[in-house]
């Protein structure tokens, strides 16, 4: 139950939608994609515009410093002048059009993309660069082309909503400190002002990755959710806004908040699903994964808002070099701390899809087919990530290339694993 004020502060989000100071809604438009009767089949584009280790340690390790972990420091270490100038080539590079030409021709419907809110309304004394918004107004126009439908992901907050780097800045969770909720409420309102003439293409912005409710005041992150939501509202009427479940039960704790019934539209719930961060899970033998995915079907079918598999990873290690964070190790082989052995990293710490062993390129392939039949039980599923440069449980982009991603999507090399 909400605390009364809470439900007061709620009423409050809401009404301001009517009040002097809101902004006149962009022309009335309907959806351009249907999510009530088409599945999201999308990927994520990581690493892209926020950092991190595990998705280019190149960038990490040509930085000339052990301390840099984070895009905080990386920039902090580096001055503005050299990290901008690093980073515009990086933004440049790493995902181009011919990589939206791809997704497209892959059949993908969708593609999140993660920012920071040091990109579109940076405070002072912060070491982060921008620049990445010209890039991202390219992006649009690539998606457009390849016919591909855009989720905008504010993927840091002020202070970090979570401590992990990618956030932009490893350590405390500071968010909900201070002035660090209304400013992020301003990036969203920077976002939904920006792209609310291209809702033909952004049909989605997500108002916050990963926020950790374990160490949050979470009715102050359901406020949150309400005033983002007005906030794009002032903009746009349609553009679907995105909540993630900020590590809750999405059925017992989401169902009856921000659905049909609580004078809100198009909100839609994204859950993130790894089987790999915690010794239990990634113990697990690879038909245990499968049986887990399965079982994850019936669960996101039973929420009562449109809810997304908005990251979710063919690895059933976490053997993938710093995936952990920069510097450290694998739960997989026992070398991260407190950990015990379960398996070998060989070939998965750092490689390629193609030169998987034939266990392991049958068990991801397997692994992502029960994932697509359980996800598309609800709305759908972005998958994390597009590329990287040396994780291949993760690279879709070579899964895809090397047949252990189904094309056409409904392929089954492994049909009836969740019946």
């Amino acid at each position: 139950m909400f605390s009364k004020a809470f439900l007061q502060t709620a009423s409050i989000a809401l009404a301001g939608l009517t009040s002097v100071n809101s902004s006149p809604l962009a022309k009335k438009r309907d959806l351009s994609f249907d999510y009530n009767g088409d599945k999201v089949q999308g990927v994520n584009l990581g690493g892209w515009f926020v950092l991190e280790p595990w998705i280019t340690p190149s960038i990490f390790d040509d930085s000339g410093s052990d301390s840099v972990v984070d895009e905080y420091t990386y920039c902090q270490f580096l001055g503005k002048d050299e990290c901008s100038s690093r980073l515009t080539s990086h933004w440049k590079t790493w995902i181009t059009q011919d990589d939206f030409t791809q997704i497209g021709n892959a059949h993908l419907n969708h593609v999140r993309i993660p920012i920071g809110y040091w990109a579109v309304a940076p405070l002072d004394g912060d070491p982060y660069v921008q620049g990445q918004l010209d890039i991202l107004d390219l992006a649009i126009g690539w998606a457009r082309d390849a016919g591909i439908k855009v989720l905008l992901d504010l993927h840091g907050a002020p202070g970090s909503q979570n401590g992990f780097d990618n956030s932009g800045r490893l350590g405390a969770v500071t968010w909900q400190q201070g002035d660090t909720t209304s400013q992020t409420l301003d990036a969203i309102t920077a976002l939904a002002k920006r792209y609310a003439g291209d809702t033909d293409v952004v049909t989605a912005i997500e108002l916050l990755n990963e926020p950790l409710g374990p160490d949050l005041d979470l009715d102050a992150v359901k406020k949150f959710y309400y005033d983002g939501w007005g906030n794009v509202r002032n903009f746009n009427g349609d553009t679907v806004v995105v909540i993630h479940d900020a590590f809750q039960d999405i059925d017992s704790y989401w169902n009856g908040f921000m659905n049909a019934g609580s004078g809100v539209n198009n909100v839609m719930l994204d859950t993130h699903q790894y089987q790999i961060f915690d010794q239990g899970q990634v113990s697990q033998s690879p038909s245990e994964h499968v049986a887990s995915a399965c079982g994850l079907g019936a669960k996101v079918a039973s929420t009562d808002k449109w809810t997304v598999v908005g990251e979710w990873t063919g690895a059933q290690t976490d053997c993938a070099k710093w995936l952990n964070g920069r510097g450290k190790g694998a739960r997989y082989d026992g070398s991260f701390s407190g950990s015990s052995y379960v398996g070998s990293c060989d070939g998965k710490y750092t490689g390629t899809v193609a030169d998987l062993s034939s266990d392991d390129k049958k068990n991801i392939r397997s692994f992502i087919e029960a994932q697509l039949d359980a996800y598309e039980k609800h709305t759908g599923w972005i998958f994390w990530t597009w590329k990287t440069e040396s994780a291949p449980e993760w690279h879709l982009q070579d899964l895809l290339a090397e047949g252990l991603f189904p094309q056409p999507l409904s392929d089954r090399q492994y049909p009836g694993q969740c019946s």
